[in-house]
């Protein structure tokens, strides 16, 4: 750890905290402003598919101008779009608070290469506990995001337009801290120099699929069960109050791991701690199943976290080992959009499956998605044992 690594670290913090709000409010904004019920998730959704559309354009400004530009560029975006999304609220405009959150999505773009960033400011050596302590920032979120939703909830007579606003002082604390950050020197790409090789011939390395399909598939049936959560509390008869409690564990799921997964993946190696995070999403998806009481909500959603955690951070390490230093932008650019394709998918998915079909059967349709994670992994083990075994 070094002052550039805890400043980055939390800038991760904050960024989960704007997260974590929009994830308690925005399906309920929604709820309360939707024409229909099935479309409660599509702010969510939004965010995502915004967060999908900005990932290429993210890859660009950070080869342009550098990290801590485009940082930058992401954090007062977040002001912008914070602020239409509460001015949505308070005039009950549905499609305005839609479009507000799609444009947050540049932010959410930016951010998410927070994780990239932190190796870049160490040795070598430390890369996988870089990541790790970096994603370890989200355990701010974890306190925050669920108490500053609930004590702004009803600070103004429109419900949670409160808490819009006072993520306009989070992503402003944020700017100051990015900009503390002594990134390395950027030098932008000459007219004519190489790129590395073709998106096409990087993406279709086994370490580079693996590494994307467990990073978007356990991203996607975390957020399926997640963006659905404060909707299915609510149909349950469980207060507002209850809701933060559950998504506050769930982040502390999601990020506490991160002071000790590098360490783990250093042992054991990347394959195994994925693995074991898709064995913890099966833990989630059959304690969901019991029942629907506070605490079943609790140890499922809090499991859940800790799956996300292990296959998030295993995805982001096995995909540095799958591009060159010039290729990097690229590489992870693609990632991002897989995953924030994916996320776009389950965000809209989770609300139309909790309001027609039930909590029940959306853990039941995330079962298939964990296997073909479980099948991925089992595939790139065995693609790596006949490597082996032809170099013997």
């Amino acid at each position: 750890m070094n002052r550039n690594l805890l400043l980055l670290a939390l800038c991760q913090g904050l960024f989960l905290t704007n997260n974590v709000v929009f994830i308690a409010i925005n399906g309920l904004v929604g709820l309360s402003l939707a024409p229909a019920a099935w479309m409660a998730t599509l702010p969510v959704t939004s965010y995502v598919v915004g967060s999908a559309l900005s990932a290429g354009l993210v890859a660009r400004t950070q080869a342009l101008w550098g990290r801590q530009r485009s940082f930058q560029l992401g954090l007062i975006v977040a002001v912008f779009s914070t602020l239409l999304c509460a001015y949505a609220a308070v005039s009950n405009n549905f499609w305005l608070l839609v479009a507000a959150t799609l444009i947050a999505g540049f932010y959410n773009a930016n951010a998410a290469l927070y994780r990239f960033a932190g190796p870049e400011l160490v040795a070598p050596a430390f890369k996988e506990r870089a990541i790790s302590l970096v994603l370890a920032g989200g355990i701010v979120g974890a306190f925050a995001g669920p108490n500053l939703a609930r004590a702004t909830r009803s600070l103004l007579a429109v419900p949670f337009a409160a808490a819009y606003l006072s993520l306009v002082v989070v992503a402003l604390l944020s700017l100051s801290a990015v900009s503390l950050i002594r990134f390395a020197p950027h030098v932008a790409a000459k007219a004519g120099a190489s790129h590395g090789r073709r998106l096409a011939q990087i993406m279709r390395q086994p370490e580079f699929i693996v590494a994307v399909a467990a990073g978007a598939l356990g991203y996607g049936v975390m957020n399926l069960l997640m963006a659905a959560t404060p909707i299915a509390m609510q149909q349950c008869g469980l207060a507002f109050a209850d809701t933060a409690l559950v998504l506050e564990w769930h982040v502390l799921g999601m990020f506490v791991p991160s002071f000790f997964t590098g360490h783990l993946i250093r042992r054991f190696g990347t394959l195994p701690i994925m693995a074991t995070g898709a064995l913890l999403n099966l833990v989630c998806i059959s304690v969901a199943l019991t029942g629907v009481e506070l605490e079943q909500f609790v140890v499922a959603l809090f499991t859940l976290g800790v799956g996300w955690n292990f296959l998030y951070i295993g995805g982001t390490t096995l995909l540095t080992a799958a591009y060159r230093q010039e290729e990097k932008y690229k590489a992870q650019g693609a990632m991002d959009f897989c995953v924030f394709a994916t996320m776009a998918l389950t965000s809209f998915a989770s609300g139309a499956l909790v309001t027609s079909q039930g909590w029940t059967w959306l853990n039941l349709g995330s079962l298939p998605v964990v296997a073909v994670i479980g099948a991925a992994l089992f595939w790139l083990a065995a693609v790596r044992r006949r490597a082996a075994l032809a170099v013997s």
